[in-house]
């Protein structure tokens, strides 16, 4: 009997063993604390605005938003230069918090006259040809770097990213996009959550870029298209997120003393001691992995993988670069 349970010891510490060898696949964040630096991509301090409001129980409170750059931007981010530039947004608030929707911020007594020289933009930069023109570039210069690839290196599956409101979803110098049709130029960037866009009135207007907002809640698709997209908030979204919910229509506050004033907003290139950001390049091998990961998580957690994910469900990777 003695030598019986002995025996069942030792198989038991076997098949212990044998489990706690058995490679588990790694979780989306793991992929990305593990990709090497030369996957990151650094983005440039005139590429951000930095908005620093008043102090909050916790300290200070800094968000920093990065841009869009040059084919994906339009008339909107060089408003929003300008605005910066003249400390246009030093001493507005935020005036808004509508829950599982946005934060917006700008002049509360809509009185404060623009800088000069501002851009006017219509309807139809809601959708770039050049950005399409640019995207299709990419898919062939991409396709024909797979196809480069030694069998001995196969790619990671790229993720299903059927879209409900595009024929489907790719990735450009970092920042999502929808498909209509890349040959027609029908492409646009998408409001995933953290976006940032433009304020405006009823159409024809399209805002100036003077009153913005911030996604803070399910990534509200419906408004691609109708509104203009200028940037995405890569640190400090908690300092949004967090704030009172507006009790007024649409989540305006109701009270002067509810919204939250702005100390300035400036382009990076004017701030001291501005850490350095980064963000995980989607044409990389890592983000390649990271993204399939997310589509089909095999982490121990998981039971069965999607097999697929929205494309505001994959985002990109964003850091402070890495000393």
């Amino acid at each position: 009997m003695k030598r019986l349970l002995f025996a069942l010891g030792i198989a038991a510490c076997s098949i212990s063993a044998s489990i706690a060898q058995t490679p588990t696949a790694p979780s989306p964040g793991e992929i990305v604390a593990a990709a090497p630096a030369t996957d990151w991509t650094t983005i440039a301090a005139s590429d951000l605005l930095v908005m620093d409001l008043v102090p909050g129980p916790r300290g200070p409170r800094r968000v920093v938003i990065q841009l869009m750059p040059v084919p994906i931007s339009a008339g909107w981010v060089r408003n929003i230069r300008k605005l910066a530039d003249a400390g246009w947004w030093d001493g507005t608030s935020i005036n808004r918090v509508q829950d599982n929707y946005v934060v917006q911020w700008g002049d509360a007594t809509e009185k404060k006259p623009l800088p000069d020289a501002m851009e006017t933009m219509t309807e139809a930069d809601y959708v770039s040809p050049a950005v399409a023109k640019a995207l299709l570039d990419h898919m062939i210069l991409q396709a024909t770097r797979d196809n480069g690839h030694s069998a001995g290196k196969p790619e990671p599956s790229k993720p299903d990213m059927a879209d409900a409101y595009a024929a489907g979803g790719a990735f450009l110098n970092g920042w999502p996009l929808a498909i209509g049709s890349v040959q027609q130029g029908n492409t646009w960037p998408v409001h995933c959550y953290g976006m940032v866009g433009v304020g405006r009135n009823l159409s024809p207007d399209t805002g100036s870029g003077a009153e913005l907002y911030a996604v803070i809640g399910h990534a509200p698709r419906h408004l691609d298209r109708n509104i203009a997209l200028v940037g995405r908030v890569i640190e400090g979204i908690e300092h949004l997120s967090s704030l009172l919910r507006g009790t007024g229509p649409l989540g305006f506050y109701e009270k002067e003393e509810e919204r939250v004033p702005i100390l300035s907003a400036r382009i990076g290139t004017e701030i001291a001691d501005l850490p350095t950001f980064e963000y995980l390049s989607t044409d990389s091998r890592s983000f390649a992995t990271y993204a399939d990961a997310r589509a089909n998580r095999r982490d121990p957690f998981f039971i069965r993988p999607a097999g697929g994910a929205d494309i505001c469900n994959i985002p990109v990777p964003m850091r402070r670069a890495v000393p």
